[in-house]
């Protein structure tokens, strides 16, 4: 279990806001550190972990979710078996996307500076089911995907964390970037973030075998538009 009391710092209300300047300016002057992105969330997102808490709560899949404590790990998730499922489920656009990107399910940060372990338990669920999202949104794991991603978790779970990547990333993007993010993305991401349902309170080890489309139109998601090439 990648979440223990052991593993868990206690933070002084001094000590929160140290490691939330620090980590804020460690993850603005390098978006890749993956440590300090999840350092700077767990820092300053125990208000809209509560909250997410509670939506799980009031909704019977979110209340499972919360009981069994389901972990989405290489050993869980085995993505050969889900590759070989028929082309256009989830799992098998799942295991596409995992191997394609040579991403590794167990490559997730743990959870250090949550104290309730239960909200720990809520901030490492919303960190293992980022790749889940990707895939239903149909957004690549880019630099813009990644924004576009973050301005739909804003909207869906309201984490600080995913405030700041999302209005402050776009700062080191090009100027035709800028301009797909600013026209595009950001207007379907708060579009989706808004209508979809709750995504955190979604099983999604028990979806594997449905259709990708069924699945998207039950969580009422709409995938990112095709953006067209620059015209040369």
């Amino acid at each position: 279990y990648v979440y223990s009391k052991d593993m868990s710092r206690p933070l002084t209300p001094l000590t929160r806001g140290f490691l939330a300047t620090f980590s804020a300016v460690k993850s603005l002057q390098n978006p890749l550190r993956a440590d300090m992105v999840a350092a700077l969330g767990e820092a300053t997102g125990e208000p809209a972990l509560r909250r997410l808490r509670e939506a799980m709560r009031g909704d019977k899949e979110g209340r499972r979710i919360l009981a069994e404590r389901p972990l989405i790990t290489r050993e869980a998730m085995d993505l050969p078996t889900l590759a070989t499922l028929p082309q256009g489920t989830f799992g098998e656009a799942y295991a596409s996307f995992m191997g394609h990107h040579d991403f590794d399910p167990d490559e997730r940060q743990p959870v250090r500076f949550v104290e309730d372990e239960e909200l720990a338990y809520v901030m490492l669920r919303y960190r293992q089911v980022h790749d889940f999202w990707h895939v239903l949104c149909g957004l690549p794991p880019t630099v813009v995907g990644e924004i576009a991603l973050k301005w739909v978790e804003m909207v869906q779970t309201r984490l600080p964390m995913c405030a700041l990547s999302a209005t402050v990333g776009p700062l080191g993007l090009g100027t035709e970037e800028n301009r797909t993010l600013r026209n595009v993305y950001i207007p379907w991401a708060l579009r989706a973030g808004v209508s979809a349902k709750p995504l955190l309170n979604v099983r999604y080890e028990e979806r594997f075998e449905m259709d990708l489309g069924e699945l998207r139109r039950e969580l009422n998601i709409t995938p990112v538009p095709t953006v067209p090439p620059p015209a040369r």
